[in-house]
C-alpha cells in the first residue's frame, strides 16, 4: 500500500468532502476509485471541462465563432442562442 500526498485549496477540499459524504464516500475511497478508473480507461475517466462547463475545444470554438460573428455582423439575441448555433454546427 502506498501513500499519496496532494495539495489542494482548503475551500475545494471542504466542498469535495461534503459532496463525497453525501455520496457515502470518504476522500481516500474517492481518490482510489478515480485512480482505478484511470487504469481501466487508460485516460482521464471524464471529459475535462472549463469553468463555463464546456470542453476546451468547445470553448475555443465559441470564442472563434463569436469573433467571426462580430467581424461579419452576425448577431444573436442571447448567449444561449450563440452557444446553440455553435454546438449544433459541431454535431453536423
Amino acid at each position: 500500500m502506498s501513500t499519496i500526498q496532494v495539495r489542494t485549496n482548503d475551500k475545494t477540499k471542504k466542498k469535495v468532502q461534503k459532496i463525497l459524504s453525501e455520496l457515502g464516500l470518504d476522500m481516500s475511497s474517492a481518490i482510489n476509485l478515480y485512480l482505478e478508473q484511470i487504469v481501466i480507461t487508460e485516460s482521464i475517466p471524464f471529459p475535462i471541462r472549463t469553468a463555463n462547463g464546456f470542453t476546451p475545444a468547445q470553448e475555443q470554438e465559441i470564442l472563434r465563432e463569436s469573433k467571426e460573428a462580430m467581424r461579419s455582423g452576425k448577431t444573436y439575441s442571447s448567449v444561449e442562442e450563440l452557444h446553440r448555433d455553435i454546438l449544433e454546427e459541431d454535431d453536423e
